[in-house]
């Protein structure tokens, strides 16, 4: 069994930052994709992160250049450092970790984050 466990969500002013944090455990089978997704009120979950175990990263549009994602394989560990926060970026962080050969999805229980003035 696999548990995701966030941390580092917040609220924060527009323009400020915050750095999300997720430890996996268990039975995380290799090779695998991890990721950070988000949920905003009346919106679909959307992906806005990944990065493989080799280090390839891809971002969603709207935070290019303002968030960043790393990984510590050997703890099963990945972050997201997110720059200039915007009120647009308010919602539920969820951290995933897909099994790449069987494409199973795994969740975290999400984090809020809150970029308010």
């Amino acid at each position: 069994q696999v548990q995701l466990v966030e941390s580092g969500g917040g609220s924060v002013q527009p323009g400020g930052s915050l750095r999300l944090s997720c430890e996996g455990s268990g039975s995380i089978f290799k090779p695998n994709v991890m990721g950070w997704y988000r949920q905003a009120p009346g919106k679909e979950r959307e992906v806005v992160a990944t990065i493989t175990q080799d280090g390839f990263t891809n971002y969603a549009d709207s935070v290019k250049g303002r968030f960043t994602i790393s990984r510590v394989n050997a703890w099963n560990t990945v972050y997201l450092q997110m720059n200039s926060l915007e009120p647009e970026d308010t919602a539920v962080y969820y951290c995933n970790v897909r099994d790449v050969f069987t494409n199973t999805d795994y969740w975290g229980q999400g984090t809020q984050v809150t970029v308010s003035s």
